[in-house]
């Protein structure tokens, strides 16, 4: 499924996985953030951080009336305040999706997936 904007030379499709790979980059910009996350583990038997290509596999786009409602899967630094690093990435993705495609995201919900001790 795709969101699709209305102008007056046409319509814009912007598929899931732009949003995904746009939501992606977003989340991992954050301090605190040490990747993405795969959203179903044991399907995926992947335990690792994801990469840049594979960001549709952390992110879920629902699409609503008048937006889109997100749920990010991410994996956390240890010793970061997690309320705080998640506050930082509702805000970061919310601003991102606005700014770079012009669609609203009604709900950004974080889920995180674990927390690792990242060495120096």
């Amino acid at each position: 499924m795709a969101v699709k904007i209305k102008t007056q030379y046409g319509t814009i499709d912007i598929t899931n996985d732009v949003i995904a790979t746009v939501v992606g980059g977003a989340a991992t910009d954050n301090y605190g953030v040490v990747g993405m996350a795969s959203k179903n583990q044991i399907r995926d038997n992947v335990n690792d951080i994801l990469r840049r290509e594979n960001y549709a596999r952390g992110v879920v786009v629902r699409q609503e009336e008048n937006g889109v409602a997100i749920d990010v899967y991410v994996i956390v630094s240890y010793g970061t305040k997690i309320s705080e690093v998640s506050r930082n990435v509702q805000s970061k993705v919310k601003y991102n999706l606005e700014t770079m495609l012009g669609v609203t995201a009604n709900s950004v919900n974080v889920i995180v997936q674990g927390v690792r001790v990242l060495a120096d």
